[in-house]
């Protein structure tokens, strides 16, 4: 069997501060061109690609619907942009578990990015689950990038956010910077709640091929 790596081009922006792979299914959400400046270059990019999407629309309710819903998720995404995501990708994996009827499961994956105490890194990890409160099956793990830890949480949301009282799983990588001040915090959201190990594991696999070090470097 072949595979195909594709490497994006922010593998080699000496910037980036933070290298990851995603499995296949993933698709990035362009974060910095949906929220893109009003008359800026990327805003009319953005509503040239839509364009056609909404013409195809032809009720106007249903146009009208899903502009609202595009809003909506543009308010999810300067939601995350504000708490310091900087990666933003939507999972669509279908359901081939032993007994499973193949339904198409969606899931949410995002890189970000928070300040910290100076403290040891393996002493960072350890307080990361610790002091986040309701995180379940701790893990320590030593990364190839250094110690590591990883926890999770199932809420629901209430009824006065308005949004489906659907459990929401959420499994969260911790992974200190070298630098000792500040965290990359890894986090996969999906409602599959009885999908929690295979989930776990997809966390797992992209927290151990991250690197704080550009791959394109020779050493």
């Amino acid at each position: 069997m072949t595979y195909r790596v594709l490497v994006d081009d922010s593998a080699s922006d000496p910037s980036a501060g933070i290298w990851f792979a995603v499995p296949g299914g993933f698709t990035e959400l362009p974060i910095d061109i949906l929220l893109a400046a009003p008359a800026s270059a990327e805003a009319d990019r953005l509503q040239k690609a839509l364009a056609p999407m909404v013409e195809a629309v032809p009720d106007g309710v249903t146009r009208q619907q899903f502009i609202a819903q595009l809003a909506s998720g543009q308010q999810l995404l300067r939601a995350l942009r504000e708490v310091g995501t900087v990666h933003c990708s939507l999972g669509v994996h279908r359901d081939d578990t032993a007994g499973s009827n193949g339904e198409t499961l969606h899931s949410l994956f995002t890189v970000s990015w928070r300040d910290i105490a100076w403290s040891p890194r393996a002493v960072s990890a350890a307080r990361a689950v610790a002091t986040e409160g309701q995180h379940s099956h701790l893990e320590y793990l030593d990364l190839p990038s250094g110690p590591a830890s990883m926890g999770e949480t199932v809420r629901t949301p209430t009824p006065e956010s308005g949004l489906p009282s659907t459990a929401m799983l959420q499994i969260y990588a911790y992974l200190p910077h070298p630098d000792c001040k500040r965290m990359a915090v890894l986090m996969l959201s999906t409602t599959a709640v009885a999908r929690r190990e295979q989930y776990r594991e997809i966390l797992r696999q992209i927290a151990e091929l991250t690197s704080f070090e550009s791959p394109l470097v020779e050493a």
